[in-house]
């Protein structure tokens, strides 16, 4: 029995061979044969549309009586991937927004969640001072650059002010940096150590369980036969991410547990567990991170996930996870993911007005409707029926306390089929 013993999870999957012309992941266990992980992988699908309607309400708030011109907006489309008009778009989430005399702005629920959001925002400041220590205390010199760390500061939750409202805040901790006097070159340095910050999520973990540091480990069962290779990794003793790395051997088994434990750290610093391979490579230096990074991360698949969702690739902590579902939820992500019901809300609402219309057109047309678009129908009159009978059976259908948004068939469980497969595969036409 090994003194740091791994945790492992056996999953039923199937291998498929790996892409041609790749001789550097064949040499580390031929990675990329492992089938890809519907769960997560639908984990990451959901948050494309979040992420995107979320920038837009960004860029509303920011402007004069939180409207924006429609023509404005359009041009903005670019900055976030989108083609086509953005009236379309728009008009998909009426829950969210709404068009006032050629103008985008929040209707009201959006509002209240946006006062909500700031709510909690401001109650978490010393959760943001925390988290921007331990961030600190894992760079070399306890010191960052402000601009690399805007590039995750949303993955943290940090609000956009948090140069002018946390640090200064906590002078004990925080101080401002610049030799140079440009811009570019401004950080945050930290000014005191505090032990109790220096304790990694594995450490805590392993301290509530009363047992040694380890990671869990999520294989495959194609994978039975690595399982020697990770045994052996674990059979390392952990070294903490806050420990000085600089007393380390490069390319030792020591580096490499610290290495992985670093990445883990920081993914566990995130409300998503999760963040842009590309934008973890910019703290390589700071980390004290091995230039071949991505092959860290494909070397030890139980405790990462690896995907190219949308063409970026993207690291996520798989302990975070149950299937597609976060297990510990931030006080932060809590609210966001209301704003996430309010867009579905709306896109099934869209989504049914459109396929109506269709239907109609086709019965005007003289062509034969199919089965599911006659059940719509026979739906739809059951629904203005039953209006018609009582309005007390309107409650049934409406989320949020009686707000007056119906979801119509959303609980059906094959319209609920539907709903999603729009939702999650559309391509945002």
């Amino acid at each position: 029995m090994f003194p740091h013993q791994t945790t492992l999870i056996i999953l039923r999957t199937s291998s498929s061979q790996p892409p041609p012309n790749f001789p550097i992941l064949r040499r580390h266990f031929c990675l990329w044969s492992m089938k890809k992980d519907p769960d997560l992988e639908s984990a990451l699908s959901r948050n494309r549309r979040w992420i995107i309607n979320n920038q837009i309400k960004n860029i509303i708030l920011r402007y004069p009586n939180n409207q924006i011109p429609i023509e404005t907006l359009q041009k903005k489309f670019k900055t976030l991937d989108l083609q086509g008009k953005a009236l379309n778009w728009i008009s998909k989430y009426p829950s969210c927004f709404e068009l006032h005399q050629r103008r985008i702005r929040l209707t009201k629920r959006m509002i209240n969640l946006v006062h909500q959001e700031q709510t909690v925002r401001d109650s978490l400041d010393p959760v943001f001072a925390q988290r921007l220590a331990k961030l600190l205390m894992l760079s070399v010199n306890n010191t960052l650059n402000v601009l690399k760390i805007n590039e995750i500061k949303n993955s943290l939750g940090f609000p956009d002010d948090y140069l002018i409202r946390i640090v200064p805040r906590y002078p004990d901790l925080f101080r401002i940096v610049n030799e140079s006097g440009r811009r570019s070159s401004m950080a945050i340095e930290l000014i005191h150590w505090n032990p109790s910050f220096a304790v990694s999520e594995v450490e805590a973990s392993a301290l509530r369980s009363g047992v040694d540091p380890n990671f869990k480990c999520c294989l495959p069962s194609s994978w039975v036969k690595s399982l020697e290779k990770f045994r052996e990794f674990e059979s390392v003793p952990y070294v903490s991410p806050y420990s000085d790395p600089t007393v380390l051997v490069e390319g030792s088994k020591e580096m490499e547990k610290r290495n992985v434990g670093l990445v883990h750290e920081l993914l566990s610093l995130t409300l998503w567990k999760k963040v842009s391979i590309m934008k973890l490579g910019h703290f390589k230096r700071e980390f004290f991170l091995p230039d071949k990074l991505n092959v860290l991360l494909l070397k030890h698949p139980g405790i990462f996930y690896v995907s190219n969702k949308y063409r970026i690739y993207t690291v996520l902590l798989r302990e975070g996870y149950v299937g597609s579902q976060l297990v510990d939820k931030d006080p932060l992500v809590v609210v966001k993911e209301k704003f996430g019901e309010i867009m579905q809300e709306g896109l099934h609402e869209y989504n049914q007005r459109r396929r109506l219309v269709n239907i109609e057109k086709k019965r005007n047309k003289g062509d034969p409707l199919s089965r599911v678009d006659e059940d719509e129908m026979k739906g739809r009159r059951r629904r203005r029926r039953s209006s018609e009978v009582s309005d007390e059976d309107d409650d049934d259908d409406v989320v949020g306390g009686g707000n007056g948004n119906k979801l119509g068939g959303l609980l059906d469980p094959e319209e609920r089929k539907r709903f999603y497969k729009v939702l999650f595969e559309d391509d945002g036409s």
